[in-house]
């Protein structure tokens, strides 16, 4: 009896450990969509404050996503955190030392948006985003081997490539390029999993 008593314990810790190893983290999507990477409040507070990495974290610097192909060259990076009519915006900006206006800056912004109405690749033209809208005129294209809204940089995006795809329901990721890098962007999409 007792070996049957223990060998049930053993199954049913086994069975709870199980259970913790797949639960949700405790950044998983609070806007109630499935799957879609979130901030954490100190990610939040970061962004809020302005705080910036030195050096700039990698390839892993958003939960959740994986931005496989990381160019070289960026000595510092920040997260970037915002909330507009039920999209909530989680992004990491990586860039080095020179001036934004100086056309041999580098800089690369990965950004995934949490929006419960985003289906399709037209939805991106209504995204509530607080920074970086496409606008009917922005065509589709593909790149990385996904088709994407595509659009050069302007104003405050500063110069280089802009593009955005819709990753499943509810989850829109955009990407930033700057000019150094555009050459690298079919390489830089095709490499982010989230």
């Amino acid at each position: 009896m007792k070996k049957l008593q223990k060998t049930l314990a053993l199954t049913a810790l086994s069975l709870v450990s199980a259970t913790v190893l797949v639960a949700s983290p405790a950044h998983a999507a609070p806007t109630g969509t499935a799957g879609c990477p979130t901030p954490t409040k100190a990610e939040a507070r970061r962004s809020a404050d302005g705080k910036e990495d030195r050096p700039a974290k990698g390839a892993t610097a958003l939960k959740g996503v994986r931005v496989g192909h990381l160019p070289k060259g960026f000595l510092a990076g920040q997260v970037v955190v915002n909330k507009l009519r039920g999209a909530v915006e989680y992004g990491y900006q990586w860039y080095d030392d020179r001036d934004e206006i100086d056309r041999k800056h580098r800089s690369l912004w990965v950004r995934v948006v949490c929006w419960p109405a985003a289906g399709k690749l037209s939805h991106l033209k209504k995204a509530p985003l607080v920074l970086g809208t496409f606008s009917r005129d922005d065509k589709s294209a593909r790149i990385g081997g996904r088709t994407v809204l595509t659009k050069e940089g302007d104003g405050a995006l500063g110069h280089g490539r802009y593009v955005g795809w819709v990753e499943r329901e509810g989850v829109i990721v955009t990407v930033m390029a700057s000019e150094p890098l555009v050459p690298e962007l079919d390489e830089i999409v095709k490499k982010i999993r989230l």
